[in-house]
C-alpha cells in the first residue's frame, strides 16, 4: 500500500524530502511480517525529537540547551530571562524559532544548524524492533516534525530508519506556521495527498500536538504514556502496540 511520492524532488516545498531520497526498501524480514497487520487509515503522521526516539536518551535535552547559549551568545539574551521568554513564545507561536524569528529576526537555518549540531552517535542506536514495527505497516508514513530536514535526516540515519518513511515534512515546509497550529496539518495532509482527516493519524509526544490535531479530526497517539490521556485517542509507550493503536 506503500505509495511513492518520488525520488529526490521538494515538489516546490523547501523542507519536504520524498520517498526514494533514503534508498531502496530493504527486504521483508520474519520480525518485520510479525507486525503487519490491517489499519485503518492510509496515512501516519510521526513526530521526531522524543517520539521517534524515547526522551530517556538525552537528545532533545540536548538540542533545549543549545537553544539556550544560542539566545544567550547570539541574540543577547540575559540567562535569566531566557526560560520564560521561551516558554512565552512556545506558547503563542508554537516554537522558540518562530518567536525569535518575529521578534528579533533570528535567521532559521542559523538556528537550527547551531540548535542541532550534536554528536548523536553518543545519545541514539538502533531498535530492531521499532524497525519492524513500523516498516511493516501498510500506510504512507511521514516524518512530520518543528525540526529541519537535515536533522530528521540524521536522526533517521543512526536509527536506521531511513528507507522507513515516505517523506519529511519538515519546519521550511511549515512556514510560517508550524505544529500545533491549524495550517500545518493541512500541509501535512497535503502532501501527503489525503485530504480525509478521518484517514489519517499521527503520532507525538505533546499533548497540545496531540489535542490540536484532533480538533481537525486526525487521530491522535500520545507517545510516552502508558495510560489513557484526555488529549488523545490512545496513547503509545511500546511500539509493538502501534499496530493495535492503529486497527
Amino acid at each position: 500500500m506503500r505509495r511513492d511520492l518520488g525520488r529526490k524532488r521538494s515538489d516546490g516545498h523547501a523542507g519536504i524530502i520524498t520517498a526514494g531520497f533514503f534508498g531502496e526498501p530493504r527486504p521483508s524480514t520474519p520480525l518485520r511480517e510479525r507486525y503487519n497487520a490491517r489499519v485503518r487509515f492510509t496515512t501516519v503522521f510521526f513526530d521526531l525529537d522524543d517520539t521517534i526516539y524515547p526522551a530517556s536518551t538525552g537528545l532533545w535535552r540536548a538540542i533545549k540547551n543549545r537553544m539556550n547559549d544560542y539566545i544567550r551568545d547570539r541574540v543577547g539574551i540575559p540567562s535569566a530571562e531566557i526560560g520564560a521568554l521561551r516558554e512565552r513564545y512556545f506558547l503563542e507561536y508554537g516554537t522558540t524559532l518562530r518567536g525569535l524569528e518575529a521578534h528579533h529576526s533570528v535567521d532559521s537555518a542559523d538556528f537550527l544548524a547551531y540548535v542541532h549540531q550534536l554528536p548523536l552517535e553518543e545519545y541514539l542506536a538502533p531498535d530492531p524492533h521499532q524497525r519492524a514495527v513500523i516498516s511493516a505497516l501498510p500506510v504512507r508514513k511521514l516524518i512530520f516534525t518543528n525540526a529541519d530536514s537535515a536533522h530528521a535526516k540524521r536522526v533517521l540515519g543512526m536509527l536506521n530508519l531511513e528507507d522507513c518513511f515516505d517523506g519529511i515534512i519538515d519546519v521550511n515546509a511549515l512556514a510560517p506556521y508550524c505544529k500545533p497550529l491549524p495550517q500545518s496539518f493541512e500541509v501535512a495532509m497535503r502532501v501527503a495527498g489525503e485530504m480525509r482527516p478521518s484517514m489519517c493519524a499521527i503520532i507525538d509526544d505533546l499533548p497540545r500536538t496531540t489535542h490540536a490535531a484532533r480538533q481537525q479530526g486526525i487521530y491522535a497517539i500520545l507517545f510516552g504514556r502508558e495510560t489513557a490521556y484526555p488529549d488523545a485517542d490512545a496513547t503509545l509507550l511500546d511500539w509493538a502496540d502501534l499496530p493495535a493503536r492503529l486497527g
